[in-house]
């Protein structure tokens, strides 16, 4: 038995209307931060200073500031002032190049060297304590940086 082209039109609609909310509520999902997380910086102990790879951000009275290469700087400072991080018991298996983090806080005099595993989110601390980033969190972390012109 063949459907008529109203019952199909009715079907793609209901079949789209389906789809959307089921992407509507898999965004909402991922967007939250889970429960078990902290902040990395807090009003005690603010971020100040950070250097990513060869790219930097700094806090001034006017307000952040960054090498001259990266476009999104007061979204990058953002994102790294308010980063949430969850503990790891186990050290976790990583991969890919890992970018090493020079993090100064405000009322500390040292910077701190932390390591960054970009692809799975992975921060370990000075002490050798592991964290991880919530994926939702992630890709606000890196620059964004302008193209070399030649």
């Amino acid at each position: 038995m063949a459907l008529s082209r109203k019952k199909w039109n009715t079907i793609i609609i209901v079949a789209s209307v389906l789809m959307i909310s089921v992407l509507t509520v898999i965004e909402k999902n991922s967007q939250q931060t889970p429960l078990h997380t902290q902040a990395l910086f807090d009003k005690a102990a603010p971020l100040s200073q950070l250097q990513y790879g060869e790219h930097w951000l700094q806090k001034r009275q006017s307000g952040w500031q960054c090498s001259s290469n990266v476009l999104n700087c007061l979204e990058w400072a953002n994102a790294w002032e308010q980063v949430h991080i969850s503990a790891l018991t186990d050290k976790p298996e990583t991969a890919g190049e890992p970018i090493e983090l020079v993090i100064q806080v405000d009322d500390l005099d040292d910077a701190q060297l932390w390591v960054l595993f970009q692809q799975q989110g992975l921060l370990k601390s000075p002490a050798g304590n592991w964290y991880q980033v919530p994926p939702s969190l992630r890709e606000a972390l890196k620059p964004i940086i302008r193209a070399q012109v030649n």
